[in-house]
């Protein structure tokens, strides 16, 4: 027995300790996760390709961690890009997963969760507007379900279109794609206005509410997901148990699935030879004159919490 386990070697790529459990609770091994991203990697690779990209891995009894600069020990073949990060005033050096190697080495590593960037490298502009949708604690998907027809009657509405998916965990994704005229300041502002759209179409269902306490166990519709923010990969899998995965769904369909109907070990089986992803985004868009004005006339949510929870912590103290 080699002292690294089960090797194989897959197009150049040494994979090792195949037949080791992924992670407790996974009900997988690394091989399952190895198979599964190399039987759907012309799926998931459209959407990885020249995006800086941030990854979820869990080391053997350790917990998951997301990993953003590429270790000193990544193999030159490995295509990188470097971007500067306000926050730590610092530059991080992405990897760009490009290619299968690019793909399998990260699967080796125990990369288990894809996150990248609303960017290509190069292209100075968003290419998707994503309203993140989250239940409750412990909310039913059905409500989920329900909060995404709001979403897409504000998108109607408003003459856009949309594709959803799971977001592999409770909840679900809407992209709408984008031309490239617009910028990102515009993206960000029509996705708090369209957020502000659905949530008005029913606001017993959704809301709009950053501060968790006043969400009064509604559908958070999430517009934070702009600039220099990431999401899951479509078909990418996710950290907990079961090993989900992010996977694109009609929106006539989702009354019928839940999150747990899509897994590594059944996924890849479901898509056959398809890319539903691609097949059901719409062609991209520019954004209304009316959306962009009524979305820069609201507050950045996560700036408007912190001033909010300033003020609340003031008045306990007081």
């Amino acid at each position: 027995m080699s002292p690294k386990g089960t090797v194989e070697t897959r197009d150049g790529v040494e994979l090792t300790n195949l037949d080791q459990p992924l992670f407790d609770g996974a009900d997988a091994t690394k091989r399952d996760l190895v198979d599964y991203l190399d039987a759907i990697r012309e799926r998931i690779l459209p959407g990885l390709r020249d995006r800086p990209l941030s990854v979820i891995r869990v080391r053997p009894g350790q917990d998951p961690f997301m990993q953003k600069n590429v270790p000193k020990y990544t193999p030159e073949w490995i295509k990188t890009t470097t971007v500067w990060a306000e926050a730590s005033r610092r530059e991080v050096r992405y990897a760009l997963a490009n290619d299968r190697r690019t793909l399998l080495w990260f699967a080796n590593q125990r990369a288990i969760e894809y996150h990248p960037t609303l960017m290509r490298v190069g292209e100075p502009h968003p290419t998707h507007l994503i309203l993140d949708l989250d239940p409750p604690e412990g909310d039913a998907f059905p409500h989920v379900v329900r909060a995404a027809a709001l979403v897409r009657q504000a998108l109607a509405d408003t003459g856009l279109e949309g594709a959803v998916k799971t977001s592999g965990a409770k909840g679900l994704h809407v992209f709408v794609p984008l031309a490239e005229s617009v910028g990102f300041e515009d993206a960000a502002a029509a996705t708090r206005a369209l957020a502000a759209r659905a949530e008005r179409v029913d606001p017993d269902v959704a809301t709009t509410a950053y501060i968790k306490e006043d969400r009064g166990g509604k559908v958070f519709l999430d517009s934070t997901r702009a600039g220099g923010a990431t999401v899951v990969a479509a078909y990418s899998p996710r950290a907990r148990p079961g090993v989900p995965v992010s996977f694109p769904v009609a929106w006539d369909d989702l009354d019928n699935i839940t999150p747990r109907d899509f897994t590594i070990r059944t996924a890849a089986g479901l898509l056959g030879d398809t890319d539903p992803w691609q097949e059901r985004m719409p062609p991209t868009q520019s954004l209304p004159a009316d959306l962009l004005e009524e979305g820069h006339a609201i507050p950045i949510a996560r700036v408007a919490a912190m001033h909010e929870g300033k003020r609340r912590a003031r008045a306990r103290r007081q």
